[in-house]
């Protein structure tokens, strides 16, 4: 169940005998996009040959409203201690109450206001839309982001390394105006969005099983089930 309103699927759950799925509720949670974008990171680091522990990830854009974020550093800060770094819009910033629950599991959190500073060793960039069909009449009023809010190419080439992982839930707006994933970094092996949104098709499909209680009657790995499997998942992919 998809909803615009918070808390609505929590409230349809609660008045019935069957296993609800929360695809995404407003503002609050999407958890199922949080599990395959886990799933993400844990593959591309075993690629790359990297650990959790340790690991510095920066969020980045709409980090009030937008609820992929919210579940995924919920689902991180079940791990290994981390750095986060999370970067937003004045009005735009992590939930306080989330930021708490992620500090006080051990995890080392800062906060800025611009991509536009210095940083090192980040290992995952995570960036998001700004939800605009989520702000107040006052919010939207001549609301704009900076270029500063901007992951291109060129800030992955000045602050972040070669294996620097590029994440984003889709859709992003690649107007230029927007400001938000720029689209110069299509074919950058360092962007992850398409391996990404692959990667939802079976994560989904074993929440499906687990919830229906058939896990133990499929194949446990996608290899096994013998299908194609492309050299590219999107046409801006590099090869791997």
């Amino acid at each position: 169940m998809r909803h615009p309103e918070l808390g609505s699927v929590a409230e349809f759950a609660a008045a019935t005998h069957v296993p609800v799925i929360n695809g995404g509720d407003g503002p609050g949670e999407h958890p199922s996009q949080a599990l395959l974008d886990f799933y993400t990171i844990d593959k591309e680091f075993t690629r790359l040959g990297k650990g959790l522990a340790g690991a510095h990830v920066l969020m980045t854009g709409d980090l009030k409203y937008g609820r992929t974020v919210h579940s995924l550093i919920k689902l991180l800060s079940l791990y290994a201690p981390m750095r986060i770094t999370l970067v937003a819009p004045p009005g735009l910033e992590m939930p306080g109450h989330l930021v708490d629950l992620v500090a006080s599991r051990g995890h080392r959190i800062e906060q800025r206001d611009s991509l536009a500073q210095g940083y090192a060793d980040v290992d995952v960039v995570y960036t998001t839309r700004i939800q605009k069909e989520r702000f107040t009449a006052e919010m939207s009023e001549g609301f704009s982001l900076s270029r500063d809010f901007t992951v291109d190419r060129a800030f992955l080439d000045a602050r972040c390394g070669r294996d620097t992982l590029v994440m984003h839930p889709l859709p992003r707006d690649s107007r230029p105006e927007a400001n938000d994933l720029d689209v110069d970094l299509n074919g950058d092996p360092r962007l992850a969005i398409f391996r990404q949104t692959d990667n939802g098709i079976p994560v989904r499909m074993a929440i499906f099983a687990t919830l229906l209680e058939v896990d133990d009657l499929i194949e446990q790995e996608l290899r096994p089930v013998r299908w194609f499997v492309p050299p590219r998942v999107g046409v801006d992919d590099p090869a791997l």
